[in-house]
């Protein structure tokens, strides 16, 4: 947590750890899932990977961990892979950072009508005034929220706008995994 500003709530400074993370690896990444886990939890629990993790000295009010899963596999949609997804009980939220391609809202307008998906995604890439962004969504089991949003043509941590309320259906999506 090098430069993440520090940020009240444990789960907005989760999110902007993995921001920055993420950010250090630059752009172009394929999405990354994250357990999260209570820091204390983990210490008492799982010594030697809070060891691994460089957590044996952080305080216990730190809050939550970030926990890299495996990569996700290619050629299979978002929301088809998160509905595979079972937390077990430790992992008290998860996060995942993707990249995308965005339009303002005045650019709804000119969306050509019956495209197939396909011709959509080309149309969009194509648009002049897309906006590549990564953003970085975090659900707690218990249902808080918070979203991290960067712009590529604003690469730069005093850029990046949180919010629980960013990203609903990604959101949405992550809490899924969480049902029963």
């Amino acid at each position: 947590m090098s430069n993440t500003p520090m940020a009240a709530n444990p789960l907005t400074r989760a999110v902007l750890e993995i921001d920055e993370y993420v950010s250090g690896l630059g752009w172009d990444q394929p999405a990354r899932l994250f357990a999260l886990v209570d820091t204390a939890r983990l210490q008492a629990q799982e010594p030697a990977l809070a060891a691994q993790l460089g957590l044996e000295d952080a305080p216990e009010s730190t809050g939550l961990t970030p926990i890299e899963q495996d990569e996700l596999p290619s050629g299979k949609p978002l929301d088809e892979f998160l509905g595979t997804i079972a937390w077990p009980d430790a992992v008290a939220g998860c996060a995942l950072s993707v990249e995308r391609l965005m339009l303002p809202p005045s650019a709804e307008a000119q969306v050509p009508q019956n495209l197939s998906e396909a011709k959509l995604t080309r149309w969009v890439a194509e648009h002049p005034e897309r906006q590549e962004v990564r953003m970085t969504v975090a659900v707690l089991r218990g249902g808080g929220r918070e979203s991290a949003v960067r712009l590529r043509e604003k690469d730069s941590p005093t850029e990046v706008l949180t919010g629980p309320d960013l990203v609903p259906g990604l959101a949405e999506a992550l809490a899924a995994t969480f049902e029963d």
